[in-house]
């Protein structure tokens, strides 16, 4: 299938997003909702190297190096969509998906190319929240100062050197094309006093800090001159990110609103409704969605799946695996269909690049995209672009928006239920 034309995501009428591509993942976790439903992911993934459409100096014309030179003002980023509108009064929403990644590793497992391709063919914008860490060779590691840890450690481990290369490839291709690159923090510590759910606020910024290095230094730390930068700046570019095991998101906040971050997407377990600002940035949890064959449900990331399938094994019975890789899809479009058929609340969705239990949950991911590309007023979208939609809209209509339940469709139809806004309480200002 060929790449779907460029267009708005944000404007009146008009059926799929615009065509862009994806990056990768490589380790991460999640808590989860429902039976079994918490646990933690060990370990990267990722795929191989990014297909080379476009270098910084072919895209952008004049290239400012910041820095070492790690990084690299190139302009404005290339695809990406046109000028958020407003919702007019008695108008339908659209229907935002979101699918990100944890850790951005590249591990050359293939995954990174197969879901590049698949976005560009399907017209999908992602995010996708790199670990620090995965730019730090493993002979700098003592550079790494973790908070309550010893220097040096990380519960992802490091990547070897060409991973790292392969990294930096498909992180600057990702960006090239018009995803959003944001933060997974650095060494993923979810158990003990060195949780990042101790960490104080002062904590966070450090850690931040040092992740912001390590994506601005890499040149630096390896000491590669002859590879291309990253072709954005990284100060620039995050606005947001992901907390190891969704764990911490109390004291973040203070920090994130201090250095001017839009969102966060690390609160666990939501329900599937309109946003709120959380602390001064947008609270963008992952979600509880119907788990086929269960009563209760399940959070909407493929390691809490998979807590619920195998019992937090990645290496369950092969003969299981057809069914479970259905379930996964279910679970998915499920969610999907739940939100879009009623209160089209945005869907969040959570990955890794990870071949758990033979790679059912890339497999359903996939599918669970193909059957939401292209449906009327659906808009696949990076956290940044639908905080970018959020910020124009009325504030009425926001609150309006935010009073129907999960599953809970507008009464008279949207054309009466977002049309007369008169009295409606606006959250105060966060």
């Amino acid at each position: 299938m060929g790449a779907i034309s460029r267009r708005s995501l944000f404007g009146a009428g008009l059926g799929a997003a615009a065509a862009m591509t994806v990056a990768g993942c490589g380790t991460g976790s999640g808590s989860g909702s429902g039976k079994g439903g918490s646990g933690r992911s060990d370990g990267p993934g990722a795929g191989s190297g990014g297909d080379g459409r476009a270098t910084p100096g072919s895209t952008a014309g004049s290239v400012r190096l910041i820095g070492d030179g790690s990084t690299a003002d190139t302009g404005k980023q290339p695809h990406q969509p046109g000028r958020p509108e407003p919702l007019e009064p008695g108008e339908t929403p659209p229907q935002f998906v979101i699918l990100s990644w944890d850790g951005a590793g590249e591990v050359g497992n293939g995954l990174f190319p197969r879901f590049l391709e698949l976005a560009r063919n399907h017209g999908a914008a992602m995010t996708f929240f790199l670990s620090g860490v995965y730019l730090l060779p493993e002979s700098k590691k003592t550079l790494y100062r973790p908070p309550n840890n010893p220097v040096g450690a990380s519960d992802i481990g490091y990547l070897t050197d060409a991973h790292i290369k392969d990294t930096l490839k498909n992180v600057r291709q990702a960006w090239l094309d018009g995803h959003e690159i944001g933060t997974h923090f650095n060494g993923h510590f979810c158990a003990g006093s060195g949780s990042v759910g101790n960490w104080t606020p002062a904590q966070w910024r450090s850690e931040i800090d040092q992740a912001v290095s390590f994506v601005t230094e890499w040149k630096t730390n390896s000491g590669w001159t002859d590879v291309e930068p990253l072709p954005f700046d990284y100060r620039k570019e995050l606005v947001g990110g992901r907390t190891p095991c969704l764990l911490g998101q109390e004291n973040l906040l203070p920090t994130a609103k201090k250095l001017g971050w839009r969102y966060d997407a690390s609160s666990p377990g939501g329900r599937q409704m309109w946003p709120e600002k959380r602390g001064g940035v947008w609270d963008l949890p992952l979600q509880a969605v119907p788990f086929p064959g269960h009563s209760f449900e399940v959070l909407s990331m493929d390691y809490n799946i998979l807590a619920n399938q195998s019992q937090n094994s990645t290496n369950g019975m092969p003969s299981r695996y057809p069914g479970w890789r259905k379930q996964a899809t279910d679970a998915y479009m499920n969610g999907f269909r739940r939100a879009y058929e009623s209160n089209r609340a945005p869907f969040f969705i959570g990955n890794h690049f990870e071949q758990w239990n033979g790679g059912i949950y890339m497999d359903a991911v996939e599918e669970a995209l193909k059957g939401m590309a292209g449906k009327k007023d659906v808009r696949l979208v990076s956290f940044r672009q639908f905080c970018d939609w959020l910020d124009v809209q009325d504030p009425k209509i926001l609150a309006r928006l935010r009073t129907l339940e999960v599953g809970q469709s507008p009464s008279g139809g949207w054309s009466t239920f977002l049309k007369d806004l008169g009295d409606t309480p606006v959250q105060p200002p966060a």
